[in-house]
């Protein structure tokens, strides 16, 4: 009469320190862990049914859950599938934005790219290249939302077309 009152106070006292554990631990290992606590208890009772004798319970309790089980397995595919097909995934993250190309030296710019970049002709004289320079770096400053690379290409067609 004492033993099944010692295993359930020990049940209770091992479930309060698994609630406490798990109030403190990540999620994503917490998973992990309960996942292996529940495999190793499963081992641990079909061990107890066969050194009991009693192993054609755990096989009556194996043919009754079976058809859950499969039931269960084809369910979380088809709400995998579904999450997925909706583009509702959570613990997936957006990908990042791809980063902006390097840009070159500013001796590794070639004068045809300088004049394409500020798109000026050939024979675009001095004020020419100073106001197309203006011009584009007005609509793509990094003070007014545009980008440092694009202001950066653009001091750099500006250098090479005037040196």
């Amino acid at each position: 009469m004492i033993m099944p009152l010692l295993i359930v106070l020990g049940l209770v006292v091992v479930a309060w320190l698994l609630f406490g554990w798990l109030k403190r631990v990540h999620p994503r290992h917490a998973a992990k862990v309960m996942t292996a606590f529940g495999l190793a208890a499963l081992v641990v009772a079909g061990v107890w049914l066969v050194l009991t004798g009693k192993l054609a319970g755990l096989a009556a309790i194996g043919a009754g859950l079976a058809p859950w089980l499969g039931r269960a397995v084809k369910l979380h595919s088809v709400w995998k599938s579904a999450r997925d097909f909706l583009g509702q995934r959570q613990n997936a993250p957006p990908p990042p934005p791809p980063p902006p190309p390097t840009p070159r030296p500013s001796n590794g710019m070639s004068v045809e790219e300088a004049r394409e970049v500020l798109g000026v002709d050939a024979n675009a004289d001095t004020a020419a290249i100073k106001s197309a320079h203006r011009r584009l770096m007005e609509a793509n400053h990094p003070d007014r939302g545009g980008s440092n690379w694009i202001a950066s290409r653009l001091n750099q067609a500006r250098d090479r077309l005037l040196s």
